[in-house]
């Protein structure tokens, strides 16, 4: 069954007709069984004439085709597979009944499996938003949903899928920066959830064409380019280190503003703004100092 769109044929599966293998196998047997009885007493006699050999003859090749069409009509189809069926290049429908099928010798049956597919793509090397080179892999799990799309309207449904694999890990790939040391994107590495569900997007997008289903897909490999890895490693360190450093000053302050507080608060010692700066210069220092602090015990006058 197929429908006109945009100018081409888009294919639909319907269910086929088909036979009980089992009953069919069962009439096979008969028939077999009944000529075992007939063709014997057909047998011309000791002085047979020209036209009881042959309707002998004629007799033996109308059972023996009658036999070979039986035969032929068979074939099996195993859980969560499908078969095509074709009458002289026109769709007849695609059977889905598990067990021995029987259907007429002269029409077509493909083959299709219907089970779910693991594929763990190629690393690709891409652009991220902000034009560095990364590599990038996905894993992706897919079907075919439709039998009829997948046999009809592309050329090869397996490679079409894998080519679309890599078209749309690029696509994706290409729309976030591998990372924001600002925090304000959606990047590959810390968007996982964002980015799978844009690839599953994106891919069930492409290979709907086909028949094809993505179930899941996901990044497995994410990385700079070799030849940017180690410049990018340094930013990251610096990134970090600027940002661990960030952290320690601003709890830093909070302590020493909590010091000078609780000193007044008990009023434990009564300083001048030239005794407190010297005292959150002391404390400043130790806290964000990265070598042990060795205190200076101070005898005499800070005057």
């Amino acid at each position: 069954m197929s429908v006109e769109m945009t100018g081409m044929k888009t294919s639909r599966e319907t269910a086929a007709t088909s036979y009980n293998g089992y009953i069919m196998l069962l009439v096979l047997l008969v028939v077999l069984a009944a000529l075992a009885f007939i063709i014997p007493g057909m047998a011309p006699g000791d002085y047979p004439t020209k036209g009881d050999k042959v309707a002998f003859a004629g007799t033996l090749f109308a059972s023996l085709i009658g036999v070979l069409i039986l035969a032929s009509g068979f074939f099996m189809i195993q859980p969560n597979q499908a078969a095509v069926i074709t009458l002289f290049g026109e769709y007849k429908g695609s059977e889905r009944t598990e067990g021995l099928r029987w259907v007429w010798p002269w029409m077509g049956k493909k083959k299709i499996s219907a089970r779910a597919h693991n594929i763990h793509s190629e690393r690709v090397k891409i652009n991220d938003l902000r034009g560095n080179p990364i590599e990038i892999a996905c894993n992706v799990v897919w079907r075919v949903r439709d039998t009829a799309q997948a046999s009809f309207d592309v050329d090869d449904y397996k490679e079409f899928v894998n080519i679309q694999i890599e078209a749309g890990l690029r696509t994706v790939g290409s729309r976030h920066p591998y990372d924001d040391f600002e925090g304000e994107e959606v990047t590959l590495r810390g968007g996982a959830e964002v980015v799978n569900a844009e690839l599953l997007e994106e891919l069930n997008d492409r290979l709907k064409v086909a028949g094809v289903v993505v179930d899941e897909a996901g990044l497995t490999h994410l990385a700079y380019a070799s030849e940017i890895a180690s410049a990018m490693l340094k930013r990251q360190q610096a990134d970090a280190i600027i940002a661990a450093r960030a952290k320690i000053v601003l709890g830093a302050v909070g302590m020493v503003e909590d010091a000078l507080t609780k000193l007044a608060q008990d009023d434990i010692v009564d300083m001048d703004n030239e005794r407190r700066a010297a005292m959150v210069s002391n404390l400043m220092v130790v806290l964000c100092g990265e070598k042990e602090a060795h205190p200076v015990i101070n005898t005499g006058s800070l005057y």
